[in-house]
């Protein structure tokens, strides 16, 4: 049977790839330490789980829900907005309820890309990116995230033919998978730049609450951003809910309106006791999250200590549970992931599964508990380079 022209232009799912070796090393009878996939290990709150529980029972819920989402999620999510970033969103109209913001990443393209348009992606980056331009049949420009550079892109480096084809620029801060942090300076660069080629700003927001020292910033903290850009937020890993998939866009409203159309044809919203959990997680987080980040960032502090003692080049991520690491000198990225599996059994991301400006370094997520941390330590010491 023929496959279509866009799907063989879609490599492998790079984390489908990492768990297939992975169960291959475990059928061995390896005791595997997974640091590969992005998945947390702490169960969600008990909290949200029982008003997950209650809203169970509301046969009201068991019916198709509203698709773009309960209005009383909307206004969760209006009132998280204003009260973390100061901006102000209409419920109606400037929020959208996803089912995961990995959905509506994939999705936002077909609401604006025509074949030969351009899409700004970033590079090394969360693959979607590039795959919802392609489904799309647009073009990915990509820009290279450099140690050099705090792993920001070189926007004023886009040649202006480039600029002038371009529908969207993707961004993600905090990054996934450098770690690295935006400042409001780099997010007015990209929305006046936007402003003057007429292009949209996607903000992949997912990981703002993992934070570790200072609280990241949204893009809608700076002036005009309202006028061209959506931002994506995710439940996922700021409560530890991946597999209730639950998340929102924010933005301007014709944008915002454009992905509602495309997702009315695609799928039927979210569950609506899934939603309501959500609006109590958005609703409790001061008092939710900070025990989680204190988790991860007791695993970052010890993991990055060690790492450097042993002689690895990494920054100190200032968010997300990533630490993105320099490969040995001597191995691509694929030759030392597929080394510390074989020798070592532990899964870590090749850096280039994230795009060819990530040759030369692997992620770590820090997923799996510090005891665990440490005899991945253990045996990272005994690796012979």
């Amino acid at each position: 049977m023929e496959l279509s022209q866009r799907l063989k232009k879609i490599p492998p799912y790079l984390f489908v790839e990492l768990d297939r070796l992975k169960r291959r090393k475990v059928e061995e009878g390896a005791d595997v330490i997974d640091l590969g996939i992005g998945d947390p290990d702490i169960p969600t709150p008990q909290e949200i789980v029982e008003t997950a529980k209650r809203a169970l029972e509301k046969s009201e819920y068991h019916r198709y829900p509203a698709n773009p989402g309960s209005l009383f999620f909307r206004k969760a999510c209006a009132q998280y907005m204003k009260r973390r970033f100061g901006v102000t969103f209409d419920p109606e109209r400037e929020v959208l309820a996803l089912i995961g913001s990995k959905e509506g990443i994939a999705h936002f393209p077909i609401a604006f890309v025509n074949p030969g348009d351009i899409v700004l992606c970033p590079d090394p980056a969360y693959p979607v990116y590039h795959l919802g331009t392609i489904f799309t049949d647009g073009e990915p420009y990509y820009l290279p995230l450099t140690w050099d550079k705090d792993f920001l892109p070189d926007l004023g480096s886009i040649p202006e033919e480039i600029l002038r084809r371009t529908k969207i620029l993707w961004l993600n801060y905090p990054n996934n998978p450098t770690g690295a942090v935006a400042s409001k300076e780099f997010f007015q660069e990209a929305i006046d730049l936007a402003k003057k080629y007429d292009f949209i700003v996607a903000h992949d927001s997912a990981y703002v609450e993992l934070y570790f020292e200072e609280p990241p910033v949204s893009i809608f903290e700076v002036d005009g951003a309202k006028d061209v850009a959506i931002e994506f937020h995710s439940l996922s890993k700021t409560f530890c809910m991946t597999g209730w998939r639950i998340g929102f866009a924010v933005g301007n409203g014709e944008i915002v309106q454009a992905l509602a159309k495309v997702k009315s044809n695609f799928d039927s919203g979210v569950f609506t006791a899934i939603q309501e959990a959500g609006a109590f997680a958005l609703e409790n987080l001061d008092t939710l999250v900070p025990p989680l980040r204190k988790i991860f960032q007791e695993r970052r502090d010890f993991l990055y200590e060690e790492l450097k003692k042993l002689g690895y080049e990494l920054k100190k991520p200032q968010a997300t549970f990533y630490l993105w690491v320099r490969v040995p000198s001597g191995y691509s990225s694929s030759e030392f992931c597929k080394k510390v599996l074989e020798e070592l059994a532990i899964v870590v991301t090749p850096g280039n599964g994230f795009g060819s400006a990530g040759e030369g370094y692997f992620r770590i997520a820090l997923t799996v508990d510090i005891e665990r941390l440490k005899e991945a330590v253990r045996r990272l010491g005994t690796l012979k380079l």
